[in-house]
């Protein structure tokens, strides 16, 4: 009997958080007749046994970014590697939405400060924002992020501490956030799959589920289908799945963030979300 293809769904194996979703996809890849082994990125393997590697939910991965980053181009090498090594780089700091907004792309203003920044409070005073979000440029889930006003020492301690360690980026708080959260449009394939909104808890501004978030349905307009796919339009290569974060600033859609290397996916959030995941991947083995 014909073996069954096989691939592998690479995970962490420290991370914040367990990974709600992958069963739903695993499910799905069998229904195909396709295996799906669920293993964390830096496990002791032979990555070529698999002939399809996707990068799925390595939530740890911003803690070793460089090692991370060493692995993904040696596994490469070795097998069909999504998303590709240049969209994984491009997109583990968050730089990236300095170049998209370059290009044209809404995004929420943002102060950009390289690690050890002398002048980090100087510059953030001469912005003259109220409230921000401090957070470092290399992370994942709002770890490390503070909402608080721009002038209370609280928050300058903050910036002084996360800029010792890293770069950093400074936003003004964008109040839809709090009144609407954020909604995420997701592509498999470069086709659009769903979408969800995250509402934060009441009185937070992060909208992930380890700080009270919710998840609702969300039926994507125009104008927010136009940014997501104008964002996916200049990644640095073709990607198989991707999220696309917008927030409401200034009365339109903006790019709050891509998410193109390990984003939660919604699988649960409709019938039809992981069989669409599944039909990309089961296409490419």
């Amino acid at each position: 009997m014909e073996a069954r293809p096989r691939i592998a769904l690479v995970t962490g194996a420290e991370m914040a958080k367990p990974d709600p979703e992958t069963h739903y996809l695993v499910a799905a890849l069998a229904e195909l007749g396709v295996e799906a082994d669920v293993l964390p990125w830096d496990s002791p393997v032979d990555w070529a046994a698999w002939p399809l590697v996707v990068v799925r939910t390595p939530w740890d991965y911003f803690r070793r970014l460089p090692e991370f980053l060493a692995w993904a181009e040696r596994a490469s090498q070795l097998t069909r590697f999504v998303n590709p090594c240049a969209v994984i780089a491009w997109n583990c700091h968050k730089q990236y939405l300095r170049a998209l907004a370059a290009d044209g792309i809404p995004t929420v203003p943002t102060l950009w400060l390289g690690q050890g920044c002398a002048d980090a409070r100087e510059q953030l005073k001469a912005r003259g924002w109220g409230e921000v979000v401090v957070k470092p440029a290399v992370s994942i889930g709002a770890i490390g992020a503070l909402r608080a006003d721009a002038a209370d020492p609280a928050c300058l301690a903050h910036l002084d501490r996360l800029v010792a360690d890293g770069d950093v980026m400074v936003q003004p708080f964008v109040t839809s956030v709090a009144e609407a959260g954020e909604v995420s449009l997701v592509y498999f394939g470069g086709r659009f799959s769903h979408a969800i909104r995250k509402q934060p808890a009441a009185g937070d501004f992060r909208v992930q589920d380890m700080y009270g978030g919710t998840v609702h349905a969300h039926q994507p307009t125009d104008a927010e289908l136009a940014v997501a796919d104008a964002v996916l339009a200049r990644t640095p290569a073709p990607t198989t799945y991707a999220r696309i974060d917008l927030v409401e600033f200034a009365g339109a859609p903006a790019l709050m963030e891509a998410e193109l290397i390990e984003p939660e996916l919604f699988l649960g959030a409709t019938a039809e979300a992981a069989m669409n995941f599944a039909r990309v991947l089961g296409g490419m083995v």
